[in-house]
Order: C-alpha cells, then structure tokens, then sequence
C-alpha cells in the first residue's frame, strides 16, 4: 500500500489522526471521529485551529467557553445536505457529546486566533455545479478563501457522480510563488456508496520523481504532499470526499499538468 494512503484504525473512536509530523509536512492536521449515541470527546486546540465538520450524525458542543447547541442533520453524508461545522481558534478547546451514532472530522491548520469562534453551514452553503460531461461533480464549499473564517484553513466537501473524474483535469499547489501558484498541503477522506466500493486516486508530478497510483476504499485517507491528484469514481459507485489544505498563504492558486492544459483551456 502506497506511504500516502491510511487506513482507519478501526471501526469506533478516534479512527484517523494524521499530523504534520505524521505526514512528513508542516501545515495539515486531519482526524476523525466515529462515536456512538451519549459518548463524550474533547481536545484542546493548542497553537491550531479547527474546523468540526458533522460528517454524519449529530452531536452537541461545548466549544471556546460557549455552548453551540446540537449540530448536524444528515445521517449519510450521501443525502449531499450542507454540512453542519464549527470554527474554533487556537488556544481554545472543545467538547461533543454524541446526540446519535456520529463521524466527527477534525481538520486543523496553524492558527493565529485571528478569528473568532463559529458556526459555518448549513446557511450559506450550497451544492454548486462544477466541471463538464463527466469531470462533473457537485462541491460544498466550508471554507474556501473567499470566506474570511480562519487563519489557514481551506475546507471543502465534494460528491463525484459514479463513472465521473474529481479533482480534474489534473493540477498541483506544490509551489510558493503567488500569483501563479500557491503552496498548499492536502488531505482527502474519501466515502464510497456503496460502501463496499472502491475508487482511484492518483498522486504523481511532472518528473515522475512521486507517482502512486491508489485504490482508495470508503474511509480511507489519501495525503497530497505535491503533485497532481485526479481521482476517478467506477461505474456503479459514488464517491464523497472532504478536503482540507493549509499552506503558508491561504489562497488556492494551481497549475495544470501539461497533458491537460488543453482540457482547461477547451472548457474555459
């Protein structure tokens, strides 16, 4: 199995946790939570902030000394419903307790407390249309630059139609030189449906120096260090995926692959 794919630990609990010193990079944290109905969870969020993202299930918090209530609505992430997240700075902490059987994702960046505290969804997101014919997929954006929540963050969800392309036409961030390109590690939890599904996902650059090509099972995490990073969903099997980069400019800035700029430019 390729260095860049992780498997759950298990089935309950704290079934990923990916660090920057577990991935070999400096700025993406990723973790997920899969409890059942009445049980409790809490982190400190140290020198990082965080975005809780309700995969399914709901839960209530306690988050940066204030009670948010329950959050969540869908109970499969295949209803492709807006999510319900919370934005928690660094130096603060959080709690949830389960209000049903819940996944929990915990996507963290290096923070600076320039934000405060927040709710992010379901108001204000909305399934938007992205791509054509079957580079097709339907995006939830969290957090994108244009909103102004979180110091590093960039936090998105995206549902690939079966027999479609995501993250398509092939494009890297591996470079710090804004405006043409940003810097910017990511992670993808990726979901099938049927779960019992599989998809593919490869992660290669230009000098072929990285090129790993992965079959990617429903749970599984798939890290982004540089590259080029399609993935394609098999006939019969739909594929959800949440994404979370940081880099040290929280712009998201790419560059196609040259054996595909003619697709970008075609579709413009």
């Amino acid at each position: 199995m390729s260095h860049l794919q992780r498997k759950a630990f298990g089935s309950h609990g704290k079934v990923h946790e990916i660090t920057p010193q577990s991935a070999g990079w400096r700025f993406v944290g990723f973790s997920l939570y899969r409890i059942r109905e009445g049980e409790r969870i809490s982190e400190e969020t140290g020198d990082r902030e965080v975005i809780l993202v309700m995969v399914e299930g709901k839960a209530s918090f306690v988050a940066a000394e204030k009670n948010w209530g329950v959050l969540g609505e869908r109970m499969s992430v295949f209803e492709k419903t807006p999510p319900h997240c919370l934005y928690v700075p660094n130096a603060s902490s959080w709690e949830a307790v389960a209000a049903t059987d819940c996944v929990i994702a915990v996507c963290s960046a290096p923070g600076r407390r320039g934000h405060p505290a927040r709710r992010i969804g379901p108001d204000g997101i909305s399934l938007a249309e992205r791509g054509k014919g079957t580079n097709t997929r339907y995006v939830n954006n969290i957090a994108m630059e244009n909103e102004d929540y979180c110091d590093s963050l960039l936090v998105t969800e995206v549902f690939t139609p079966a027999g479609h392309w995501s993250s398509y036409p092939s494009h890297r961030h591996d470079e710090d030189d804004f405006p043409r390109i940003t810097y910017l590690e990511e992670t993808y939890y990726h979901r099938l449906n049927p779960a019992e599904g599989f998809g593919i996902q490869r992660v290669y650059t230009d000098d072929g120096q990285l090129d790993e090509t992965m079959a990617v099972a429903d749970g599984d995490v798939v890290l982004v260090p540089r590259g080029h990073h399609p993935c394609g969903a098999p006939y019969g099997f739909e594929m959800y995926y949440l994404n979370v980069m940081a880099g040290p400019l929280r712009k998201w800035r790419f560059v196609a692959a040259p054996e595909v700029e003619w697709i970008m430019k075609r579709d413009a």
